[in-house]
């Protein structure tokens, strides 16, 4: 396994970082390690809804988990407000951070992961194939 370390800054957002980083360091078969930070808005798709919602306000990021690959990731994050109440949901673009995202990400070296449209599922998901 190789293990990545990246910090992103106020501002980027948070999924669209990670694709570029995956793509900058050719990641094939990424996951995420662990993730602390914060974020100043939140778009996530909630569980069984079609539409993405976007959440204004400042979050701690409480846990990022999911899968990496060049041609598409698929990630979950929970965020806690400043009453600690918790939310989760798919990312997808528009979760913007506020002061830092200290990520982790492993990728091993002897999968690819891959994505492909599933016809039972409605989604693109996810395949796993040796190098």
């Amino acid at each position: 396994m190789k293990v990545f370390a990246l910090r992103l800054r106020p501002g980027q957002d948070l999924k669209q970082s990670l694709q570029e980083f995956v793509a900058a360091q050719q990641i094939q078969a990424g996951f995420i390690l662990t993730t602390v930070g914060s974020l100043q808005q939140a778009t996530l798709r909630l569980a069984n809804q079609p539409m993405s919602e976007t959440f204004p306000g400042k979050f701690e990021i409480v846990s990022l988990v999911g899968t990496l690959a060049r041609n598409g990731s698929h990630l979950h994050l929970a965020i806690a407000d400043s009453t600690g109440k918790t939310l989760g949901g798919q990312v997808v673009e528009g979760c913007i951070i506020y002061t830092t995202a200290e990520i982790v990400i492993g990728a091993s070296e002897e999968l690819i992961f891959d994505r492909s449209f599933d016809g039972q599922t409605g989604f693109y998901e996810l395949e796993i194939k040796d190098k």
